[in-house]
């Protein structure tokens, strides 16, 4: 249902009928496709849902020529706080963790895949803060604008778990190895500015200017000739598509196998207490 309704919206800003997910807003207006994280009591942290229908969307819009440029980002002060890991206590399925690892693999698998092929222009417009896969994707966007007060960190170390969003192999080519260590494995946070320096952020916007700012970029880039644009995308990221999906796929291997083992259910719990 919801590849149907995406491929079925006009250019009307109206919702794609249908598209609905709890935590994500899908519209499109002029061209411009809006992903809106919406889940700010939760600091738009993302469910396994959530995954699914922003790759279905993304999978959808590729095909639909109604849909120039997408946008992701989110609701609130937060542009999104990684995975909610609700994902990992919840629902159990009936093949116990062995299947929820398993689901959970192909999940971000498809998640990842689907922002790598996606053929024509990938914005992320970060409004705020971001933690884990929100930041590691961002390398597989093609325009990153933040606010100011925006900030970038990747706790993947201290939760038992390993990179993931092909950050393994984006950061150290964009920061170079001893800063991608720094944020990888050391989990420092990272300033808007800093991320601009390094390279995995376009452009920063003061919170006051910032959609307007954005607005401004993805309808100049809707209104230009749309086969041109994505040719162009094609043969910036020809030398590297096939490597992301190689990738994505060992990422998403190894994370299977660590969120089966004792030390990440153990950090997951631990965290989860913390919290209550």
């Amino acid at each position: 249902l919801l590849i149907k309704a995406v491929v079925s919206t006009q250019s009307t800003g109206a919702p794609a009928a249908g598209a609905a997910t709890e935590g994500l807003d899908v519209s499109q207006e002029d061209g411009v496709l809006t992903i809106r994280l919406n889940r700010p009591e939760k600091f738009n942290a993302l469910t396994w849902a959530m995954y699914t229908a922003i790759g279905e969307t993304l999978n959808a819009a590729a095909e639909n020529p109604s849909v120039k440029v997408a946008v992701i980002t989110g609701t609130g002060k937060w542009y999104c706080s990684g995975n909610d890991l609700s994902n990992f206590t919840k629902n159990m399925p009936a093949g116990g963790p062995q299947e929820m690892a398993s689901n959970g693999q192909r999940v971000l698998n498809d998640f990842c895949d689907a922002m790598i092929k996606f053929p024509k222009p990938l914005v992320a417009a970060v409004n705020g803060p971001a933690i884990g896969i929100p930041v590691t994707t961002l390398g597989l966007c093609d325009l990153v604008y933040c606010t100011d007060n925006a900030t970038f960190k990747t706790p993947f170390v201290s939760l038992g778990q390993s990179p993931e969003g092909c950050s393994s192999f984006i950061f150290p080519r964009t920061f170079g190895f001893a800063k991608a260590n720094e944020m990888l494995l050391t989990e420092r946070q990272i300033t808007a500015q800093e991320a601009c320096d390094g390279g995995l952020v376009t452009r920063i916007f003061t919170e006051d200017r910032f959609r307007d700012e954005v607005d401004k970029v993805v309808k100049h880039m809707a209104s230009l000739p749309p086969q041109s644009m994505r040719i162009s995308k094609g043969l910036i990221r020809q030398e590297v598509t096939e490597k992301l999906l190689e990738v994505n796929k060992r990422e998403c291997e190894v994370l299977r196998e660590r969120w089966l083992s004792d030390e990440c259910m153990t950090a997951i719990m631990n965290f989860l207490n913390r919290k209550k």
